[in-house]
């Protein structure tokens, strides 16, 4: 089992270009952790200086508390996942698999024990003696994992493995990972994506990264329901979370707010006196949005409708400052564009930001 540590790492490169700053991540022994954010956000990056393949321009890494900067990649411990399958087109799945045993110099029965015991793992067995050129693009990716587990590793690092693939393979893949993760409970996993419903399923923990840094860090769960920031609140869930701009009229363990578009808002966030009168955006998921003929939160007019069978989205043109606002409603719901559309929220589900933070009280 192994346990890393990332204490102020840094990245920079010619000297003058920062691309990941003041990086600080313990990740336990066991765990699977996924990094995710927007393109060019460091996550690849990062990524590729845990296994050696980029240098740490600053900070410290440590697996197992020895520090690993300047430690060549093959010694660390660690085995690598691409986004490219990058197999060798004239070997079998075998020869693939086999292939860094032999040059480790293992014996032909390590080898053979080890690659049956990868291919039985990711249902390779039939496909053992096949060229990769006979493979589907899912099959191909599980040989690349397959080419990993024979070296045993300690962690294993993942770069956005799925997305090479279509929708339904990458549904299939990322269950056989989910599977290869409950069987190896001991091995650590960190693994980069851009798909938030992997980040959501496979993660233990998530590493939101943005601006250089890092956002959040959390279980899925409370990364949704307790964002720190709009940022992660907008990034997390799909569609994003609306924002909505107002300010505060009553304070206590209900905060009141009245929305710049007309509507108003109640959220079971506490506030205090002095946060009267502070300008704040609420933020409400869309699937929080229920219809009502009540007094309302929001009311629009539906400009646009995506029917989707177990939802149907609704996009408004809003009220001024409110445009944007998309709610998501189960089931079917026709005939409800170009009308106007009054939406509630329970108070629990509303989430108050200001300058940018939650007003959620910490801990």
């Amino acid at each position: 089992m192994a346990e890393l540590k990332l204490s102020n790492v840094e990245k920079t490169y010619g000297g003058s270009v920062n691309v990941l700053n003041n990086i600080n991540l313990d990740i336990e022994a066991g765990e699977l952790i996924v990094f995710v954010g927007p393109s060019g956000c460091g996550k690849s990056t990062l990524l590729r200086m845990i296994a050696g393949l980029e240098k740490i321009t600053g900070g410290e890494l440590t697996i197992d508390g020895q520090r690993m900067n300047d430690v060549p990649p093959a010694q660390r411990g660690i085995a690598m996942v691409f986004q490219s399958y990058a197999l060798y087109p004239h070997m079998t799945v075998r020869e693939n698999m086999s292939f860094a045993l032999k040059i480790a110099k293992k014996s032909k029965a390590e080898i053979d024990e080890a690659v049956n015991k990868a291919a039985a793992v990711l249902q390779l067995e039939p496909y053992l003696d096949r060229l990769p050129k006979a493979l589907s693009g899912g099959q191909r990716q599980r040989v690349a994992i397959g080419r990993s587990i024979v070296r045993d590793p300690q962690v294993y690092l993942f770069d956005e493995p799925l997305s090479n693939l279509d929708a339904a393979l990458r549904v299939a893949t990322r269950i056989e990972i989910a599977r290869l993760k409950e069987a190896m409970p001991d091995r650590t996993m960190i693994y980069v994506t851009h798909d938030q419903v992997e980040a959501m399923t496979l993660a233990s923990r998530i590493v939101v990264l943005a601006n250089k840094g890092i956002a959040q860090v959390g279980t899925p769960l409370e990364l949704y329901e307790t964002p720190d920031n709009e940022f992660v609140a907008q990034f997390i869930g799909s569609p994003a979370m609306n924002l909505l701009p107002g300010k505060i009229t009553a304070t206590g363990q209900e905060t009141h707010v009245e929305l710049t578009g007309g509507g108003k808002a109640v959220s079971t966030i506490p506030t205090r006196e002095g946060d009267l009168g502070k300008e704040v955006n609420i933020g409400v998921r869309p699937e929080d949005m229920v219809p009502t003929e009540s007094e309302a939160l929001y009311r629009g007019t539906v400009s646009y409708t995506e029917a989707l069978g177990e939802v149907t989205l609704l996009y408004f043109d809003g009220a001024s400052g409110d445009d944007g606002v998309i709610a998501k409603l189960p089931g079917i719901h026709k005939g409800l564009r170009g009308q106007e559309v009054q939406m509630a929220v329970d108070p629990s589900k509303v989430h108050l930001f200001h300058n940018g933070q939650s007003m959620r009280p910490k801990g």
